[in-house]
């Protein structure tokens, strides 16, 4: 247990390097990698890659989405791989449970591939599917690249039998651009690169993981979110680095917050660089060496499990121990032309990272800012409107899924408009082209006629109508009530208890409605009442229950039912 957990009332550590799949933040990002992985393995074979650089969480997001595969899909993890063509063959075999036959005659090539050949045709013929991971495949040779391209050859005279994983850093874009492996580059199905966390994530990450680890507030200073991104510029691991050493500062001075300053400090800790002394430098020094030894002595005392101040290292192979001054500029290498650039020192014997400390500490100085609060994701939100509390979710498919499981039902419209949306009058996910050209998914919670009100995490914005317009890519996606028992009605259906479901909405909705006899036929007559009902309610007036018309049974019988719109704008069909 990290010696701060107990002070700041935390279940676990937050901020570790390990990749654990539940603390994963579910950025646009993350959820884009994931459709686009998922994607690829929907596909009928071939090679999926995903890259970033070092520290964007790679790792996590990988195992996120094993966490998640159905029942029916095998999975060999290969973690190194620096090996031989014949040891990555026999560890795939092994991770499958593969038996090797002991043959003399041929090689150890040979008969993994003619075993996992055998075993594939088998897992396929039993419904099953197979994927191949492969970490950190910039390392891979030639030769192995070579071998994983034939076994993406293994099929049935219908199907690939084979998906492979390949998870690594930019360096593996630009051997896979190499023109002896076009062959393997044109067999990938599906890519992405993971960037770093943009700036206006950086908070929800933070607190998305102090949330997931039991705090109850918010224990970073807004201040010190500027901070972290301007030295991290968005590397999760960095961040996580940093943070785990703040609090350690945190809880040695007594503080219940984590200021920029101790972020600074954090900082020139893990990045071995110093500022100019300072009076009060030597004292903070003084004091949290001090205080780090009383809090070992007495943890012996108070506590079986002894706390020990814990520093976590960078994993190995990641080369980010920036010592020199290039070092640490290549650490923040911008990696799109829209973030905001590290600018060189202009102050003589400072190092890149001292100059931007300093500029923190000068921007900082002097400002109360209010803590973050503690975010979601914009589909989670979506649940919250109906009262139904969720994990954060990553992909459209499980909002399909866990909606039929809380018998609702899901929509998405695409090529849509504003009247659609007015008519729909659900709550639901919409996709906002950015300043810098990506789509950000917001939840679409307010509509008037002249005004939206979105909603993305801790952040709520109120866009003009217009500029809604402009920026929405006219994809929504919503929830509905949608009842059991009834799908829809036309004249001349005979379905008993859905005609008694009907009645029973016209009669909570107008106490004089009187339940016509129709011995379960949908009949001229109800298919009146329906008209009548649907012309009053300004929605497409057919005579047809459907999904239009059972929204609008269910808004006026249940008030707790979330809308959208104020009613101000022109209802519509949809």
């Amino acid at each position: 247990m990290s010696i701060y957990q107990q002070y700041f009332a935390l279940n676990c550590e937050p901020f570790s390097i390990v990749p654990d799949p539940g603390f994963l933040y579910p950025s646009s990002q993350h959820r884009q990698a994931v459709a686009h992985l998922k994607y690829g393995l929907d596909r009928e074979g071939g090679f999926v890659l995903l890259t970033g650089e070092v520290g964007t969480g790679k790792t996590t997001l990988t195992r996120t989405l094993l966490k998640r595969l159905p029942a029916h899909v095998r999975v060999a993890y290969v973690l190194n791989s620096t090996l031989e063509v014949t040891d990555v063959l026999a560890s795939i075999c092994q991770e499958l449970s593969i038996e090797l036959p002991r043959s003399a005659q041929t090689s150890l090539s040979k008969n993994c591939i003619d075993a996992l050949n055998t075993d594939l045709i088998a897992a396929h013929a039993e419904g099953k599917k197979t994927l191949v991971v492969i970490e950190e495949a910039q390392n891979l040779s030639p030769e192995v690249l070579e071998i994983l391209r034939l076994l993406s050859n293994l099929e049935t005279a219908t199907h690939k039998l084979l998906h492979i994983l390949l998870v690594g850093q930019p360096e593996l874009l630009e051997t896979l651009a190499q023109k002896d492996q076009r062959q393997l580059n044109q067999r990938v199905v599906a890519r992405f690169h993971l960037l770093p966390l943009a700036k206006s994530d950086v908070a929800n990450y933070v607190n998305h993981r102090l949330h997931h680890a039991g705090a109850n507030r918010a224990i970073f200073e807004n201040a010190a979110m500027s901070a972290l991104f301007k030295l991290t510029k968005g590397v999760p691991r960095l961040i996580n680095l940093i943070c785990h050493h703040a609090l350690l500062a945190a809880y040695a001075t007594g503080a219940k917050t984590v200021s920029a300053k101790l972020v600074k400090n954090a900082a020139m800790e893990i990045f071995d660089t110093q500022l100019p002394q300072k009076k009060s430098s030597g004292k903070w020094l003084v004091s949290l060496f001090i205080v780090g030894i009383f809090a070992v002595l007495m943890a012996e005392r108070y506590q079986a499990n002894r706390e020990t101040i814990e520093f976590e290292a960078i994993e190995v192979g990641d080369e980010i121990d920036p010592q020199p001054v290039q070092q640490v500029e290549a650490l923040f290498e911008v990696i799109e032309a829209d973030e905001i650039l590290i600018q060189p020192s202009e102050q003589v014997g400072l190092t890149l990272i001292e100059s931007e400390l300093l500029a923190i500490e000068a921007e900082n100085k002097d400002q109360s800012i209010p803590s973050a609060p503690l975010v979601s994701n914009p589909f989670a939100e979506l649940f919250a409107k109906w009262s139904i509390e969720v994990e954060p979710l990553f992909s459209e498919e499980e909002v399909f899924a866990l909606a039929a499981s809380n018998n609702l039902g899901a929509e998405k419209l695409t090529n849509s408009n504003i009247e659609v949306l007015s008519a729909v009058d659900r709550p639901g996910i919409t996709w906002i082209v950015e300043d810098n050209g990506r789509l950000k998914s917001y939840l679409l919670s307010e509509l008037d006629a002249d005004s939206v009100l979105l909603k993305a995490g801790d952040t709520s914005r109120r866009e003009t109508l217009q500029w809604f317009i402009e920026r929405w890519n006219g994809a929504f996606l919503y929830l509905w009530y949608s009842p059991s028992d009834i799908q829809s009605l036309r004249l001349g259906d005979q379905d008993p208890l859905a005609l008694k479901w009907l009645q029973s909405q016209l009669q909570r909705i107008d106490s004089d409605y009187l339940p016509l006899i129709t011995d379960g036929n949908y009949t001229e007559t109800i298919r009146g009442k329906v008209l009548d009902f649907q012309i009053q309610q300004g929605i497409r007036a057919d005579g047809v229950v459907g999904r239009q018309t059972i929204m609008k049974l269910n808004q006026l019988v249940e008030p707790s039912i979330p809308t959208l719109s104020n009613g101000l704008l022109e209802q519509s069909n949809f």
